[in-house]
């Protein structure tokens, strides 16, 4: 019983305590937040119209470094390249990290808004559209927001925030190469780190997980080798094409018959490049995909048996081992729990219960995960986007479905969605700040 009790008493010490917000607190930021949104729809809308893919984005830091350092901020700029890291220090107390991401993606708009992007880039040597599909214009407005808000109230709070824009999340690089610049050695190391981003749920809303809340990500990268010849006379070639197609078809017995069925896990093909003409065997056929999972039991069992079934398509046609990569990708971002629970019963004070919910992982990946992965208890949410009427009639059947991330149609309603996640933010933020 005394053993039990002094556990008991250690693991109250090492649990974070975190205050719970006053109301004034929570009506000052949404006054403040309600009475900037001007500037922020102005922001918003340059964002949206001028994206930039993958570290590409200098306009946007641009635009960013220099509303942040009107704000008071410290800022260094190239950080990662393109990345930018503002600081600013208000006395002791915890060290707090807020990140957006700042690439668009490249792919043409088509949602016909009258701030809708017309601008091309450069993307694997061919000139392409450029938009904000993910949202990434969202989550930076929200950024200056929460940045604004928590410089206006300096005088309620103590401690240092850390504020970054990320270069390349679309690619999974953005955050290595921050970290990879001295990010946590050249700037102050977080006590916390949050980052939000916006989904397809009814505007107003926060949702959130303990746990993980984004999938590991690897992509596949297959050469399957063969013999070319005519396509009148099979027998005098080695097909690499009924190679690659019998793996596409194979592969996806390890996630219905090896994996645990109450696992998440995914391997989808997404292009296969092969032949010119029809009447022509090719000498070889590319294959390229991806990989998802949420635990590393299960990524490791997934990118073992992709491997395995790759060489067995191969070894069955009597043809050369394919050449197989498996590239790492982003790890699963996985929230403390601590710290989700402490904002949750923020969030539901400020949003109320029905708006403010925990919800299931997505499967897409994040290379948030990074930052997290330094040993920092952090918390990952989702604000909603979308009129709720909308929402609730694509939930229906036969409803008219909305648009998702990475949709050439994904058309977040800027207002209130952009003051739901500069409030959530803010108040996330205080949680956890000296007071």
């Amino acid at each position: 019983m005394k053993h039990a009790l002094i556990a008991a008493v250690l693991s109250l010490a090492a649990t974070p305590t975190f205050a719970q917000l006053p109301a004034p607190l929570k009506s000052d930021v949404t006054t403040r937040v309600n009475g900037m949104y001007p500037w922020l729809d102005t922001i918003y809308k340059d964002l949206h119209a001028h994206p930039e893919i993958a570290f590409q984005e200098v306009r946007t830091a641009g635009k960013l470094a220099a509303e942040m350092r009107k704000l008071g901020f410290e800022v260094t700029e190239k950080v990662g390249k393109t990345g930018i890291v503002a600081v600013l220090k208000n006395g002791a107390g915890p060290t707090v990290l807020v990140r957006t991401e700042m690439d668009g993606l490249p792919m043409e708009e088509k949602t016909g808004l009258p701030y809708a992007s017309r601008a091309k880039a450069v993307s694997n040597g061919s000139e392409s559209f450029v938009t904000h599909s993910c949202g990434h214009d969202i989550h930076m407005s929200s950024w200056l927001g929460a940045a604004r808000t928590l410089v206006e109230m300096k005088a309620k709070w103590k401690g240092t925030l850390v504020f970054i824009a990320q270069p390349a999340e679309e690619i999974v690089s953005g955050a290595k190469a921050m970290l990879d610049d001295g990010l946590f050695k050249r700037f102050p190391k977080p006590d916390y780190a949050f980052a939000l981003h916006s989904w397809p749920l009814a505007h107003g809303t926060v949702g959130f997980n303990n746990g993980p809340v984004s999938s590991n990500s690897d992509s596949i990268e297959i050469v399957f080798k063969g013999r070319g010849g005519h396509g009148s006379a099979p027998d005098k070639s080695l097909d690499p094409i009924t190679i690659a197609a019998r793996f596409v078809v194979d592969v996806q017995t390890v996630v219905s018959r090896e994996k645990d069925p109450k696992e998440f896990g995914v391997v989808t093909i997404g292009a296969i490049n092969g032949g010119t003409v029809g009447n022509i065997i090719p000498d070889s056929v590319q294959v390229r995909g991806t990989i998802r999972s949420y635990s590393p039991d299960v990524r490791a069992k997934l990118l073992e048996g992709v491997r395995r079934v790759a060489n067995a398509s191969a070894a069955m046609a009597g043809a050369p081992a394919p050449d197989v990569q498996l590239v790492s990708g982003g790890a699963a971002i996985v929230n403390s729990e601590a710290l989700v629970s402490k904002t949750e019963a923020v969030f539901k004070d400020a949003f109320g219960a029905a708006n403010a919910q925990r919800m299931p992982a997505m499967t897409a990946s994040e290379d948030f995960s990074l930052f997290v992965n330094e040993g920092i208890p952090s918390m990952f949410f989702f604000t909603g986007v979308y009129d709720p009427k909308a929402v609730l009639d694509a939930e229906r059947e036969g409803g008219k479905p909305i648009a998702f991330n990475h949709s050439p149609f994904y058309a977040p309603v800027p207002e209130p969605s952009i003051k739901t996640a500069a409030q959530a933010m803010s108040l996330a933020v205080l949680n956890v700040l000296g007071r």
